[in-house]
């Protein structure tokens, strides 16, 4: 994050922290914890990337903004009330969250946002075709879980998403690419120790990702979305659809190379 993103951030974490305090902890009877304080830091940045993305879709055409593995929707419906609502331009919110119970406070929240911004919290695995607008505006995934991460580009390709805003959490045996790094990383002798075969395997399956979206037409970017201190999961792939031949082509011979 350079140094004109962290003003924005900073100047909009106010306003993050008091809608997060009206919509979900206040309703609680409590206050923020120091955990949801670093939660609105990441929600801050991951809003002033929505912006940034946002201003590179022709105002001529309604904006569709997805917040995939959403949780309780603390993404999609903070970009409603400080992006979308008073933009002067037509546009909607879908939430994508599989648990019932998270599903059921983003909506009670939606109830209390007070905009005029269509907002729907879809109950379906991130993965289901079906719960998937076609041709989505802006897709935005925080901390997406495992392989969660990998169904919400699937989706977001499939869709053909204008662009895609990324953050993976934890990366585990159920990601397809990381039980092929395992296999490679015995094959190439990388020593058994934990801090040295996991840091092996999350960039195999980091660089998996990034070559996967750019064989589908996605010029991408991956970079520090906040600081570490806030979480150790902290890294943006920035991708948006462009469908440049040479770029795809490079990619998927990277891709077959990889294994």
């Amino acid at each position: 994050m350079d140094e004109v993103e962290g003003g924005r951030v900073n100047r909009l974490l106010p306003e993050v922290e008091r809608w997060l305090e009206i919509l979900y902890v206040g309703v609680e009877g409590a206050t923020l914890r120091a955990e949801d304080r670093r939660k609105a830091v990441e929600v801050a940045a991951l809003l002033v990337e929505i912006e940034r993305a946002l201003a590179r879709v022709a105002r001529s055409r309604p904006v569709v903004l997805v917040d995939a593995a959403a949780g309780k929707s603390y993404v999609g419906l903070l970009a409603a009330r400080l992006l979308l609502e008073g933009a002067g331009r037509p546009a909607s919110v879908i939430t994508i969250e599989r648990e019932g119970a998270r599903v059921a406070a983003s909506r009670a929240a939606a109830g209390r946002l007070g905009v005029t911004v269509p907002v729907e919290c879809r109950q379906a695995e991130v993965g289901a075709p079906e719960a998937w607008p076609d041709r989505p505006s802006v897709v935005a995934a925080l901390h997406a879980c495992g392989p969660a991460a990998d169904a919400v580009i699937e989706r977001a390709i499939a869709s053909r998403a204008r662009h895609l805003l990324l953050v993976p959490c934890c990366t585990g045996r159920a990601v397809a690419a990381a039980r092929r790094a395992e296999a490679a990383a015995g094959a190439r002798g990388i020593p058994p120790h934990a801090p040295v075969r996991n840091r092996f395997v999350q960039a195999l399956v980091d660089a998996e990702r990034t070559l996967r979206l750019e064989a589908a037409g996605y010029e991408t970017e991956v970079v520090e979305l906040v600081p570490p201190t806030v979480t150790p999961h902290n890294l943006l792939w920035r991708a948006r659809l462009v469908g440049e031949p040479a770029r795809m082509a490079r990619a998927r011979e990277n891709l077959g190379r990889l294994g």
